[in-house]
């Protein structure tokens, strides 16, 4: 099964929050979870604020990085390119389901990637980026 995740399914993983339990039930089932340039800075970006509200400290966040780049080492995310046609497919997301979801620049440039690199599933805990994936057919079941 290929899976496209965003930094709120990926973030979990490494720092608890609600939907940790989740989301490494999930990963228990070794998919392979792409990630590309843009999650990577997605994800620095969720550690480093959960710094800036307090709720862990930097040295956490630093560890939390380094667990993160020792599983890719792994393979436990696969690595993969920005497809070069995400923005083309970001702007017709946003033309078609921004008046109707509300979607954001980041929303439909997650889903985009999905679409383009053809995911079977689409993994996320962001409520308005699901219905968005949902809307364009892609499966964000387990």
């Amino acid at each position: 099964m290929t899976v496209y995740a965003d930094s709120s399914f990926v973030a979990p993983i490494y720092v608890i929050d609600v939907h940790a339990a989740e989301a490494r039930r999930r990963m228990g089932s070794r998919p392979d979870v792409w990630l590309t340039p843009f999650n990577r800075a997605e994800l620095a970006n969720a550690l480093y604020q959960q710094v800036f509200r307090a709720r862990i400290s930097a040295v956490e966040a630093r560890l939390a990085w380094n667990n993160f780049e020792q599983d890719c080492a792994k393979g436990i995310w696969v690595s993969v390119s920005l497809p070069e046609r995400i923005w083309d497919a970001c702007i017709r997301l946003a033309e078609r389901h921004g008046p109707t979801l509300g979607v954001r620049t980041l929303d439909s440039l997650h889903v985009a990637c999905a679409l383009e690199l053809k995911a079977e599933r689409f993994w996320t805990f962001d409520e308005r980026q699901a219905r968005l994936a949902e809307a364009v057919g892609l499966n964000t079941s387990a």
